[in-house]
């Protein structure tokens, strides 16, 4: 049986999170520097909340939120090893973000995951974001 360990920690390993990053597909070896491998967690480190899971001291998932702690709260960055999907941590995950903020509004940018996201109860609103790409990845 998998056993799971949550955890709240913002400074998550660098290399780790770069694994994760990888083994999703939100990170190419080809354009990745050292400098980008040794800030990996910056966006980690500065978010609101974080949630990561760990099977035997090794990173599975996280997730990141940036909030204002009332009103509205935007989730980012919800990565599981391709492995350890389809098992409810993701669905975990994200439950640790609401329980923290429960009466905010919850917006999460989706493309690939946009079932995944409906399945747990997020809607389609008619909100538009634009914006303009990070220089990192």
């Amino acid at each position: 049986m998998m056993s799971i360990e949550y955890r709240t920690q913002k400074d998550l390993p660098c290399k780790e999170l770069y694994q994760l990053f990888l083994a999703v597909g939100w990170a190419t070896e080809e354009e990745t520097t050292q400098a980008m491998i040794d800030n990996f967690n910056i966006g980690f480190i500065n978010s609101t909340f974080v949630f990561s899971a760990w099977s035997d001291e090794q990173l599975v998932g996280c997730v990141r939120v940036l909030s204002d702690l009332h009103f509205r709260s935007i989730i980012y960055d919800l990565a599981v090893l391709p492995e350890f999907q389809n098992k409810g941590i993701g669905s975990e995950l994200v439950r640790r973000c609401r329980g923290v903020c429960e009466s905010s509004e919850w917006l999460v940018q989706t493309d690939s995951a946009k079932g995944f996201y409906e399945k747990i109860g997020f809607q389609e609103s008619d909100d538009h974001f634009l914006s303009i790409p990070c220089k990192w990845f």
